[in-house]
């Protein structure tokens, strides 16, 4: 299998990641927000570029940007990114404090996880139609030997099914963390 293909399930394995850490548990987390992009400088940035993000503790979150003039610009950012969040400016400071999930939201949070989980998988497969599209192209160059074709192919799945294990296990820690109170 060539390293193209694993670039790509591993990017999969990242976007996943990324995907699942904007999914709220009810515990404050920065990585909430990391991502959030406010319109400042006359242009978007994310927070994580614009201020020190931190949770002090498990039902909030605090916003300190490093320049002070943008505190309205991110508690407006966070208030209108489509995360049930509000920020509220505290002096020189952006508060956001995390309601706690009642059971029905924890059962909404977890379907969406599985959806975003199947999501992966369909771009792994994709992934893995390519590679297997070039490995079988192979044939017809000449020079390649079946056994070789077969070994790549082998090669292939066990790398499909190592990330698709991954994914899975991704979602099961997240699905723990919307059950735990």
């Amino acid at each position: 299998m060539n390293s193209s293909s694993t670039d790509k399930l591993d990017k999969v394995t990242t976007h996943l990641s990324g995907d699942l850490n904007s999914v709220k548990t009810g515990r404050a987390k920065p990585s909430l927000v990391e991502e959030v992009k406010a319109e400042v400088y006359g242009s978007q940035m994310a927070l994580k570029e614009l201020a020190s993000i931190s949770a002090p503790d498990p039902h909030q979150i605090v916003i300190s940007p490093w320049d002070k003039s943008l505190i309205e610009a991110i508690a407006k950012a966070i208030s209108s990114a489509d995360l049930n969040l509000n920020g509220v400016v505290d002096g020189d400071i952006v508060r956001i404090n995390i309601p706690s999930l009642t059971g029905e939201t924890r059962q909404q949070l977890i379907k969406l996880v599985k959806k975003k989980i199947e999501s992966a998988k369909v771009m792994v497969r994709q992934v893995r139609a390519e590679a297997k599209k070039e490995i079988e192209a192979q044939k017809d160059d000449g020079g390649v030997s079946e056994d070789e074709i077969h070994n790549q192919l082998s090669e292939l799945q066990k790398s499909v099914d190592d990330c698709e294990k991954k994914l899975d296990e991704m979602g099961k820690v997240k699905e723990e963390e919307l059950g735990k109170i």
